[in-house]
């Protein structure tokens, strides 16, 4: 049987030397990468030129009014002709030589049609964020399908783009990311694969080092977005479970600092949940806000012009 061939497809704004480390890094990989697409947007602001003395990568530039999380991802999915397409961010970095290999052994089933990675904490993550790595993204492997709906709500659609591999052959038939959204649209094709009856898995040994320390604001407009998401596709996530899981997360987050003797944070994390769900429902919202509330909510304000 003949390998299958991969590209890996990254967005960048601004990238900085870090951006050159993951370039490295997945040059090293165990698995050979045929071509590494780069959507970046505003070519003024890209400064690494080293990256030219890497054969394997290609740059397209895009201005920032052409950017959307969906349509510049779809750019360059195709623009690759590889049997597996994986999308990462440029903040996410491989932990080890095997990353892709241990994605692309995913699709040795042919049931699997989407494939996610673990992620792993920063060395400057918070305690709440980290404990939420390790619920979000746990030790041993799952499989979701439609199955599991009923059980699982949303989570069934959970898939992230952070590091995210995919069967080239089915995103294009089941036509690839939506082109206009602006945020979630891993999860969005996720319920397409989901619906076709293939199914993701989440691969615990495929492993990138990624977090945020998010402020209460950031927090706050990260989720309107998420709502907003939610509420332009609701075919797709209406009467989906969503609000329970959120409470499982916080409930244990808080369970975990008592246990780890730092109770103090649970009232941290009680604000930072506070922000979380007041954002998220005024995305869902968001169709009875003023516009200029709405700027000031959303992280994407590209999105609503």
């Amino acid at each position: 049987m003949n390998q299958k061939t991969v590209d890996v497809i990254i967005p960048t704004l601004k990238p900085d030397v870090t951006f050159l480390h993951l370039i490295e890094k997945l040059n090293a990989q165990s698995y050979p990468i045929q071509n590494i697409i780069v959507i970046n947007t505003e070519e003024k602001l890209f400064q690494i030129h080293e990256i030219t003395n890497y054969n394997n990568v290609m740059v397209k530039h895009i201005s920032l009014n052409e950017f959307d999380h969906g349509a510049t991802r779809d750019m360059g999915a195709r623009m690759s002709d590889a049997d597996i397409i994986v999308f990462m961010t440029q903040d996410a970095m491989p932990d080890n030589d095997y990353l892709i290999e241990s994605l692309v052994s995913c699709f040795d089933s042919k049931e699997i049609g989407a494939a996610y990675a673990k992620q792993l904490p920063t060395t400057d993550c918070k305690e709440i964020e980290r404990f939420t790595r390790s619920f979000n993204y746990p030790e041993n492997d799952s499989i979701k399908s439609q199955a599991d709906i009923s059980r699982l709500g949303i989570k069934t659609y959970f898939c992230s783009n952070v590091c995210a591999a995919y069967d080239k052959e089915l995103y294009l038939s089941l036509g690839g990311f939506i082109r206009h959204t602006i945020f979630n649209e891993d999860m969005i094709y996720a319920s397409k694969v989901i619906q076709s009856g293939r199914k993701i898995r989440y691969c615990s040994t495929a492993i990138v080092v990624h977090s945020h320390n998010y402020t209460n604001i950031q927090q706050l407009r990260r989720n309107f977005d998420l709502g907003v998401s939610q509420k332009d596709n609701e075919e797709i996530f209406i009467g989906l479970k969503s609000e329970d899981e959120g409470l499982r997360l916080v409930l244990q987050t808080a369970k975990h600092c008592i246990k780890i003797g730092k109770p103090w944070l649970v009232i941290d994390l009680f604000a930072k949940s506070g922000f979380k769900y007041i954002g998220y429902k005024l995305g869902l919202g968001y169709q009875k806000l003023p516009r200029w509330l709405i700027l000031k909510l959303t992280m994407n304000k590209s999105y609503w012009k």
